[in-house]
């Protein structure tokens, strides 16, 4: 299909890029005639402006960044397409085990000591999130609000890659963080965390993860990304077969991939969906949910036209064509 070319598909290392490393590593990319080539990211910025530049084909995005990229917002406009869904759900707030303890998880224990220290004129507390236009900012900031506190004034919010929350939380650097597994469960059994809220409690079935890539390169290449959906598809439905599940781990555990212990992998894949219920199709209503959320944190403007936004970005008709649906 791709020829002597070499497709570069990006992912930063977390549970939810099982996709494009099991079709990678079980032969679904092989199967429809493509030579792939995956590159392990250090982060979301990273991955974003690989994609716009063309040193990536396509990537495992967080499903913010594509709308984002494309309206403008946070860098260079640069129209970004999400023809598959990679994931529904997998994020979690997690807080540094010392403050979780003593506030027994809940974000009213939270607020009371936020409260506390504005009295005694103490500096914020710091909170990490992978990326600003990612499902794990407006999980945390959901989460925050609901109990009363201002997520722009009451705590100091920073951006952070996956990888590295775990050290930052031990370390003290900040004292909680809302990320994709295997990080949670990382810093959870050092002893470091406890996670406290996960997106599928909160909302369940949210969107998180997409393939994105450009509009150039999908009108470009249409073959060759129909290939791509179709070997990601196989690959989601692998995944989510029982008896596949130790033989996923193993791979995702290997250190070109996640790099991290196979049992502190397991626990977070019970929390993801990857294929049931049609969990791939890219579904306006969850772009148009994702606009609304950024318009709710001051990151759009409102009276925007959300379905436009989201018909721009989320490519259902693409997805169906590639999977003769």
């Amino acid at each position: 299909m791709s020829g002597g070319r070499i497709l570069r598909l990006g992912f930063v290392p977390l549970v939810d890029a099982a996709a494009l490393i099991v079709a990678q590593e079980k032969g679904f990319f092989a199967a429809q005639g493509l030579k792939v080539e995956l590159s392990r990211e250090a982060s979301w910025a990273t991955v974003r402006d690989k994609v716009m530049v063309g040193a990536l084909d396509g990537a495992h995005m967080l499903a913010p960044l594509a709308l984002a990229a494309t309206l403008g917002v946070g860098s260079d406009p640069v129209p970004l397409i999400a023809p598959l869904a990679l994931n529904l759900d997998g994020s979690a707030v997690t807080l540094s085990a010392r403050l979780g303890e003593a506030l027994g998880g809940g974000a009213e224990g939270l607020a009371r000591l936020i409260a506390r220290r504005r009295e005694e004129g103490a500096s914020p507390l710091t909170f990490a999130v992978v990326y600003p236009y990612s499902i794990h900012n407006y999980l945390l900031r959901t989460w925050m609000a609901e109990a009363g506190l201002d997520p722009d004034r009451d705590v100091r919010l920073t951006v952070a890659p996956p990888p590295r929350m775990a050290e930052l939380l031990g370390a003290g650097v900040i004292e909680g963080f809302c990320v994709g597994e295997p990080w949670n469960s990382v810093a959870v059994a050092a002893g470091a965390g406890q996670v406290v809220a996960r997106a599928s409690q909160v909302w369940g079935r949210s969107p998180d993860k997409v393939f994105g890539l450009t509009q150039t390169w999908a009108d470009a290449y249409p073959a060759e990304l129909a290939a791509i959906l179709r070997a990601l598809t196989s690959a989601a439905a692998w995944i989510e077969t029982p008896d596949h599940r130790a033989e996923l781990v193993n791979l995702l555990a290997r250190p070109e991939h996640l790099g991290v212990g196979s049992e502190l992998i397991i626990g977070g894949l019970d929390d993801i969906v990857f294929s049931r219920d049609d969990a791939g199709v890219p579904r306006l209503a969850d772009a148009m949910w994702l606009v609304k959320q950024m318009v709710r944190w001051g990151q759009i403007p409102a009276g925007l036209d959300a379905a436009s936004i989201a018909a721009r970005v989320y490519r259902p008709d693409l997805h169906a064509a590639a999977l003769g649906a």
